[in-house]
């Protein structure tokens, strides 16, 4: 029986005698399958820690149309970190049952929604309950790390990490400046209040796209995705 492989050539080299896995980059391509799951993986990392870090710019203004303490401030940040922390955990198994693709996905569309729903909040317990539940993005570093290490090489699977990873962790620190450029923008229209809580509407699209793109147009590893896999019964 011929063995499984979904595509005939690869725009980069790679090592047979590990599953097909690239042992070099080609930054300028979005190639699949190993450059366009690279290209994705870090940027949907990347837009999760948008959304992940979204309301931290926009606090100052949050606190003062709430009527926050500082200490809810504290709080909600905590509550951000806490589901992260455990999403962690519980998104590396699942990674190796269902794949880095599907949980990268599954990650960004559960966060989407809460981010969707960040310009609806009241209290410092809305802010705290809608941030526990977009900090579940957090873990999508977990998925960046696996689906990398599924398409590179392990002579080259360390450079592939640490720059998906370095890439993505961006996204916490352009948040900064994307955020407020966002607000600033609907505030040329609206009220400051009516600007913060429109902005939410940005990332969480932005994120749901990548989510959608991830979904369609990329791939588990170098050779197909893993039901693909299973269905031919190479895995």
């Amino acid at each position: 029986m011929t063995e499984w492989k979904k595509y005939e050539s690869y725009d980069v080299p790679v090592d047979p005698s590990q599953d097909d896995r690239a042992t070099t980059f080609k930054l300028t391509s979005f190639k699949r399958p190993h450059m366009r799951a690279f290209h994705f993986a870090w940027f949907g990392f990347f837009m999760a820690f948008v959304s992940w870090f979204a309301f931290a710019p926009l606090m100052t203004e949050i606190k003062k149309d709430l009527g926050m303490t500082q200490d809810e401030v504290y709080n909600a940040n905590i509550s951000s970190v806490s589901s992260t922390v455990f999403a962690r955990f519980v998104v590396g198994p699942l990674c190796d049952t269902y794949g880095a693709r599907i949980m990268s996905t599954t990650l960004l569309i559960m966060g989407s929604i809460p981010t969707f729903f960040g310009g609806l909040v009241n209290s410092a317990e809305d802010v705290a309950i809608i941030r526990f539940f977009i900090g579940v993005m957090g873990a999508s570093f977990v998925c960046t790390q696996v689906w990398s290490s599924q398409m590179f090489a392990k002579e080259f699977v360390g450079t592939s990490n640490s720059t998906t990873a370095g890439w993505g962790n961006l996204g916490g620190g352009v948040t900064q400046v994307f955020m407020v450029s966002v607000w600033k923008l609907f505030k040329q229209k609206y009220s400051s209040e009516t600007s913060w809580r429109l902005s939410f509407i940005v990332p969480a699209t932005i994120v749901l796209c990548v989510a959608i793109g991830q979904l369609f147009l990329t791939d588990d590893c170098p050779k197909g995705n893993y039901k693909e896999l299973e269905e031919y019964g190479s895995r």
